[in-house]
Order: C-alpha cells, then structure tokens, then sequence
C-alpha cells in the first residue's frame, strides 16, 4: 500500500493551492486528478479569462457571502485578495484590475495560470497524478485511514477534498465528494445552480441571443415583494436572461422558484433619468423630430434590437409618425422603458452554472482549519462547501483561501 502523509482529491483551484501549501511543510503530498490533466475549470473561468479575485475592501468582500461570511473570515483574513494577488505575482502572473474591482491576468489567458499553479505546486514537492478517479474515502475509529483509486489503496493521515462542485462536469465537478461526504456523516445542504442564467416567458418575444444592455437596472421581485437590486450590464438571451447582473441576482432567484413562488425581473433600462426627466427628453425628441417614425426615434433610446419589442409590448406603431404618439402611448412608453418586466420560468441547467450553490454543512466543518468536525484527519476546501458569492472574483478567492487553510492544517496535524 503506498502511504503519503496527505492525499489531495481533486486538482482544481483549491485543492493545488491545499497541495502546494502542504508541501511546502515538508509532508509528503498526493494530488488525486480524475481527469487528464489538472485545473480544467481554472483555465476556461472567466470566459477564459480567470478572474481571480477582486479588489473590495475586506468587508465588503464577506458581504457578498451572505450566511457564509462568518466561516470565510478566519481564512480570508490570514490570505486575503492583497495576498492573493501577491501569490500570483510571485509565480510570473502579472494582474490587471478592471471595471467592478475584478482582478485578471494581464495576458487574459486562464491557462496560462492553471500551467502556473500546478508548476508552483510541484515545485514545492507535491506529487500530482491524473486520470485518478477516487472511488472512496476510508475510516477507522472516526479517523481517515486511506483512500481507493481504482485497484489502488493509498494510505494518508490526512485527506482533502477539493472535488468542487456539480456544475462543468466535463472539467471534472461532477459532485462526487457530496456522495463521499455523506457516506462520512456529512450534511449535504441541498445542491442547486448559482450564477445561472434564467428563462423568462418573454424570450419568445425578444428573438435576442446575446445582445449585451449597459448600464441598466435589475430587480428581482419575488411574489410582488422587491427583494434585491443591481446596477450594470445584462445580456437577452434566446431563452431569457443572463450577464452580471442576472447572474448576481440568480442564486435568490433559483431559491425562490424551489420554493414555487412568483419571480419576476423588472428592467431600468434609464436608471440615471426619473421618470419625470425621461418624459422631459422624449417630448424635446417628438418635438424636433416629430416627422420621423418613432421606430426612428427610438433607436435613440434603446438598441435596435429592442426597438420591435418595446413597440410590441406597449402597444405601439413603430412605423408611424413621432408627433402622432397621443399621452397614453406615451405613458406605456415610460411604463416599459422604467420597467421591462420579464417572468422567471425557470433555469438553465445545472451544468452551465458558474459555481453550484449548497454542499458541506459549514456547521460541521471548523472554518479556521477546514477540518471536519465529524471525521478526524477530513478536511474540505473550495466549492464543495456551502459557501457562495456574487460574480466578480469571490468564489474563486474563498477557494485559494480556504484550500490554503486546509492544507496548512492538515500538514500540522
């Protein structure tokens, strides 16, 4: 039986960081890869670009983890985003930060740093094996004993899982380590996407894929009642909704359709006018370009695109003249501009989701060690936990942060 002090399974973001870190300690380190090669996820994240993390102020970084905030804090304070971007710019990765506080390589290449990571991992004396599928974690006395991969018995002292999740599953998150961890005791709390984009009854009526909207409103109303509010970019989609500010309203969006209540989104597409100062310009257009066809003049407020749409749903005639629109067309105008309404009918499938959200109960897992609470010598790092934040770089940070944590630990223990 090959014996190592700590097994790694999975190769991703959290689990080369726990390896690297561990090694570091003079421990003799496994990483455990079911796929071909390591850090698949790494390298396509960020449409291919890797937004590590972002710029936000400490507080304001725990905030966008909701309940989870408290368990992150212990990790984030001992390696935050200031010690992150150090890391990577001392492993050859120049950073660039960019609009929203979002944290990128300079070269926009995610592979570049999945190459990085894995070179600074085995640099430090961790041994990585691909095409490794793990098919079980074993106990004795309530303490990890060893691992099987395959025909394979690896003995460690210490094992972390850092499987991700449940989303992406040809880079390997095939949520694998929610079965081993309930076979452990764990809790699992229930698996669902985040960061997802969501279908709408309206899409039919939009025949948009991809058309990116700028610096608009979103707020997500659930059962008539406003529960959060985004201001940036959204993209239509041919099946409804997705871009940042869908995708940071989606996690209470999905909670809200589980629980089968009335979601809807409501669209500012003039967030920087009122209402008043809208109607103000719309009547100095009508009044200097009356003769045009209000198709014609609409194209001044909106993206082609959505010219047919806005004439469709406020019941108006894009080919007749400007000065023709009576108070009442007007008014449904206004009405849709400040408030383009769109009905959640459901989500895009698990396996397109940016991250999943549920997993390992944070109550069983101590936060500044990551070690299970029920099982000695298991710990967790990175996505599999229930710990999950907006777009914009955070779950990435949590994952170098926590598999940090865990591989320190575990190297001490």
């Amino acid at each position: 039986m090959d014996a190592y002090d700590i097994i790694v399974i999975g190769g991703g973001a959290a689990g080369l960081m726990a390896a690297g870190f561990a090694a570091r300690s003079g421990v003799r380190v496994l990483v455990l890869e079911k796929m071909d090669y390591p850090a698949r996820k790494l390298g396509i994240t960020g449409k291919g670009r890797c937004n590590l993390t972002n710029t936000a102020g400490h507080a304001e970084f725990l905030k966008r983890f909701g309940n989870g905030a408290g368990f992150l804090r212990p990790s984030l304070e001992s390696f935050d985003n200031r010690s992150l971007m150090d890391f990577f710019s001392g492993i050859g990765i120049e950073l660039v930060a960019e609009r929203g506080g979002r944290v990128f390589p300079a070269d926009a290449r995610a592979p570049r740093v999945s190459r990085a990571l894995r070179a600074w991992c085995e640099a430090g004396g961790a041994r990585i094996v691909c095409d490794s599928p793990v098919t079980e974690i074993c106990t004795e006395n309530g303490r990890v004993t060893r691992v099987r991969c395959g025909q394979r018995s690896l003995s460690a002292r210490a094992v972390i899982v850092a499987t991700g999740g449940a989303s992406y599953p040809l880079t390997g998150s095939t949520g694998d380590g929610y079965l081993w961890s309930a076979a452990l005791g764990h809790t699992i709390v229930p698996v669902r996407p985040a960061l997802i984009g969501l279908e709408t009854r309206e899409s039919r009526l939009c025949a948009c894929d991809g058309l990116s909207v700028r610096n608009c409103r979103a707020r997500l109303v659930v059962n008539g009642r406003e529960r959060a509010e985004e201001f940036g970019e959204l993209q239509l989609m041919r099946y409804g909704l997705s871009g940042p500010v869908i995708l940071t309203l989606s996690g209470m969006a999905v909670d809200a359709l589980l629980a089968r209540k009335k979601v809807q989104v409501s669209i500012d597409l003039k967030p920087s006018l009122s209402r008043e100062k809208l109607e103000a310009r719309l009547k100095r257009d009508i009044s200097s370009r009356g003769a045009e066809r209000l198709g014609s003049l609409l194209r001044g407020l909106l993206p082609r695109e959505l010219v047919g749409v806005c004439c469709t749903q406020a019941g108006l005639k894009p080919g007749s003249p400007s000065a023709g629109l009576k108070e009442r067309e007007r008014a449904r105008l206004l009405d849709w501009l400040k408030n383009f309404t769109h009905t959640v009918s459901g989500h895009r499938p698990l396996d397109e989701a940016i991250i999943t959200a549920g997993g390992v109960s944070l109550a069983e897992v101590d936060p500044h060690t990551m070690e299970s609470q029920l099982v000695r010598g298991l710990y967790f790092a990175g996505e599999i936990l229930d710990l999950q934040a907006d777009t914009g770089g955070y779950n990435l940070q949590a994952a170098f942060s926590t598999g940090r944590a865990a591989g320190r630990a575990a190297a001490k223990a």
